[in-house]
């Protein structure tokens, strides 16, 4: 009966031996380190020191930041001030904290503004005919020629900004020129795809052509854009506050500090300048080293397009 029983395939092929085992290829699992390689680790722990300070800025200011110490006024740094003090009498190291904290919500919010606006726009022209697209492109070079700081100027004083809100909208509704464009380039190659064309004729709608199929193919692309953004809003904001025209005195951001220099300049009090100077310029080089590092990601993988 054994003798006449047929072997399967598995059984004639079978591999017998002392000690044998089946060899099989394992994907070796990367250390800690090696995934940290050639990733910006150090500006992104120094930015979320920053940004950890910002946003628990009640716990780490040791002093109130809307108060005057008359007292004290252009007090140098040292132990009760650690940072010193303004022409106003008012403590630096408090208000470092609770200026980052305004100017974080400007950049993120005028950035959020920036990316809604721009991709929008860049995936309508990039979908339209060619008259409309033509045209919708000439809007964008025109007003992408205008400097915008003039732009923001002229509207500036046309909607009276004073506060985060307003501000983070003027700067946001003029500076999505240069994020439509690549985006309109980025639709043009895909618009002619086979999941972009049988989605439409199934009766998708833009929206849904647009968040489930454009979106996704170049959204690695614009990501430097995106990072960058939040970097110049920052700092569009920081020059509007250092010219006068940004928020009002009575609401502190690392722009409206910077405002006092010239007094500053004139007292010899180098602190009030260089302190507020400093946390500024070196969060703006960390949101800068991750914009590059993302752009740089990008450019090394393949297109699937």
């Amino acid at each position: 009966m054994v003798a006449d029983r047929k072997l399967s395939e598995a059984e004639l092929f079978q591999v017998v031996g002392a000690g044998w085992k089946q060899q099989g290829s394992e994907k070796r699992k990367k250390t800690f380190r090696e995934k940290l390689k050639g990733k910006p680790v150090f500006s992104m722990v120094l930015l979320f020191l920053i940004v950890l300070g910002c946003v628990f800025a009640n716990v780490v200011a040791n002093h109130d930041p809307s108060g005057f110490y008359l007292q004290n006024l252009n007090t140098p740094p040292g132990k009760e001030f650690i940072f010193g003090t303004d022409s106003l009498g008012r403590d630096i190291y408090s208000l470092i904290w609770y200026g980052g904290r305004v100017s974080l919500v400007i950049g993120l919010l005028g950035a959020a503004i920036i990316t809604l606006v721009g991709v929008t726009y860049g995936c309508i022209s990039g979908t339209a005919g060619p008259k409309v697209d033509s045209v919708m492109m000439r809007f964008t070079e025109m007003c992408g020629s205008i400097p915008t700081l003039l732009l923001i100027l002229i509207l500036s004083a046309v909607i009276q900004a004073n506060d985060v809100i307003s501000i983070s909208v003027i700067i946001g509704i003029t500076g999505w020129f240069a994020l439509a464009r690549i985006v309109r380039s980025e639709v043009r190659q895909i618009r002619n795809s086979d999941y972009v064309m049988y989605a439409r004729l199934c009766g998708g709608s833009f929206g849904y052509v647009m968040y489930h199929h454009l979106i996704p193919n170049f959204v690695s692309a614009i990501m430097f854009v995106v990072i960058s953004s939040i970097s110049s809003c920052i700092t569009m904001e920081s020059t509007l506050s250092f010219l006068g025209l940004g928020l009002p005195a009575d609401v502190v951001s690392w722009g409206s500090m910077l405002s006092l220099a010239n007094k500053a300049l004139i007292m010899n009090t180098w602190w009030v300048i260089v302190i507020p100077g400093v946390f500024l310029v070196i969060t703006l080089m960390c949101i800068t080293s991750m914009g590059s590092f993302v752009r740089s990601e990008v450019n090394n993988h393949y297109s699937n397009l």
